[in-house]
């Protein structure tokens, strides 16, 4: 009783209301920190799960997830400063804490740690509606790890390849360059589908595996391509050769048809030995310019070198071959040109009787056509028998054959009517 009179049994009470409050509001700080926490995982977790959505998937939908995951973090943010500031705002260790502020204290702790909590049930209601983006980002993300790995090894066979192509003496600088092209892809690749996003990472994969294929295909080819195009010239320099050969046995042939026949039976085959001596020189500096070009192992200039060659030679062939037929064929007209006659005319009645199957009157885009190569045949004949010594065999031959020509013409239109 006296003690309490003089005052200190009150003192001592209300220190402990102090104390009660400032335990009280340290739980709420306590209380308040550990929601921080558990929000600040959440949203982080939930952060790269928006990463790999927005990576993986460029769709309106996951475009949509950044955008409203970009409203909640501000969100986050807002509720976070408040946090801060009221974890900022009170000192409950001093000694000067009085009641009134330790209730204040615990008061604002408390909003702030329902405000957080508040905060994370919306960021988990707003996770567990992304479950078929994330679905569709993992099934991604997934194919990532192989198709970087099927990409180093087609790199590590081209080189491995190449290796090889360089121990048989074949230098491969072109292709040494297209590898060494690979390098900073290479490097982007290793930097991560987190950096460079999962769907262009896989497309540069797939594009890197796919160089790298053909850099080792080519690689592993080259032996056999230098020994195709050493082959190759070979036989074209064999093949320039019989046709010097045969080219010599031109001059004879002209002179018989000179000799038997009409101007005009030869005159477009006079320049056919020189021609054919000029496209021979030409393909023999092309060969030689082919075997520089291989042994220097420029292969696409050898190989373009030795195309002109097959080209220029088969030409000359032609030309050369041309004569002796022309012979041949004067041949056979003039002893008896009857069977030319004969052949041409079978031709056309072949025709007539086609043109006229299942119809009464032939249709009169095909009869007029048919009449006109009866027309050309008889003119044919008629200058032929009225050419004397030296008639025109030649024209003969060229007039019979296109007529035929404009037979088959007829027969092909009507097949494609019917």
């Amino acid at each position: 009783m006296p003690a309490s009179f003089s005052g200190g049994g009150p003192r001592r009470w209300g220190r402990g209301r102090v104390e009660d409050l400032r335990a009280e509001a340290q739980e709420a700080k306590d209380a308040a920190v550990e929601a921080f926490y558990e929000l600040d995982t959440a949203q982080r977790d939930l952060r790269i799960t928006i990463e790999t959505i927005t990576a993986a998937d460029d769709s309106a939908h996951a475009a949509g997830a950044g955008v409203a995951f970009k409203a909640l973090s501000d969100r986050i943010d807002q509720v976070s400063q408040e946090y801060i500031t009221a974890m900022d705002s009170h000192d409950l260790d001093g000694a000067e804490l009085d009641a009134g502020t330790a209730a204040r204290a615990r008061q604002e702790l408390l909003r702030a740690r329902d405000a957080l909590r508040q905060v994370k049930a919306e960021l988990e209601r707003f996770g567990a509606g992304l479950g078929d983006l994330v679905e569709r980002a993992e099934s991604q993300l997934a194919k990532v790890a192989p198709a970087v790995e099927r990409a180093r090894q087609a790199l590590r066979e081209a080189t491995k390849a190449l290796e090889t192509a360089r121990a048989a003496g074949l230098r491969a600088e072109e292709l040494a360059a297209s590898l060494a092209a690979l390098g900073p892809e290479l490097r982007r690749l290793n930097e991560g589908a987190g950096q460079h996003g999962i769907k262009p990472t896989i497309r540069r994969a797939e594009q890197v595996r796919r160089r790298a294929e053909a850099i080792a295909a080519e690689a592993e080819r080259l032996p056999r391509r230098a020994a195709d195009i050493d082959r190759r010239l070979v036989s074209l320099r064999t093949r320039a050769e019989a046709i010097i050969t045969r080219s010599g046995q031109v001059e004879p042939v002209l002179s018989e048809l000179r000799r038997r026949f009409s101007v005009a039976c030869w005159q477009d085959l006079q320049r056919v030995p020189a021609q054919a001596a000029e496209s021979v020189r030409e393909a023999e500096t092309m060969l030689r310019e082919a075997r520089q070009a291989l042994s220097e192992q420029r292969f696409d200039d050898a190989t373009a070198r030795l195309s002109t060659v097959h080209g220029l030679l088969g030409r000359t062939d032609e030309a050369v071959s041309a004569a002796g037929e022309r012979l041949r064929r004067l041949n056979e007209v003039s002893f008896d040109p009857s069977r030319e006659i004969e052949r041409t005319r079978f031709v056309i009645r072949d025709a007539q009787r086609l043109a006229m199957t299942g119809r009464s009157i032939p249709d009169p885009r095909h009869a007029g056509p048919l009449d006109a190569a009866v027309g050309r045949l008889d003119r044919a004949v008629r200058e032929l028998e009225g050419g004397g010594k030296h008639p025109d065999y030649w024209l003969f031959l060229t007039e019979t054959e296109a007529v035929r020509g404009m037979v088959a013409a007829v027969v092909e239109e009507i097949r494609g009517v019917r």
